[in-house]
């Protein structure tokens, strides 16, 4: 019997990369592409690819501002696939802003 840790297992999450960072860049919108990549665990090539996705369908705007980059994200937008695209951006961004207000502090 194999166990959840085996390597047979496959790894997958429920967010996709883009989801993950497009949330990132709402609850940070300074956030450095170094940092973005590590949070979202993926190479800094592939942030740069998505954060370029998000910016081309429009989710993403980017600032300069100074030397550094401020990302807003446009929360009106709709979700991409039709069977969420009766949904906005906005509500997931919401979903997880309340849980991560609602989140107890770590000591």
């Amino acid at each position: 019997m194999s166990t959840p840790d085996s390597q047979d297992v496959r790894r997958w999450t429920l967010l996709t990369n883009h989801a993950r960072l497009m949330l990132l860049i709402a609850r940070e919108p300074g956030i450095k592409i170094k940092d973005l990549a590590i949070a979202a665990g993926v190479t800094e090539r592939t942030a740069q690819a998505i954060l370029k996705d998000l910016e081309v369908a429009g989710y993403v705007a980017k600032q300069k501002v100074g030397r550094q980059n401020k990302y807003t994200v446009d929360h009106a937008l709709p979700f991409r696939h039709p069977a969420e695209s009766d949904h906005k951006v906005g509500e997931l961004i919401e979903i997880f802003q309340i849980l991560s207000r609602d989140k107890p502090a770590v000591n």
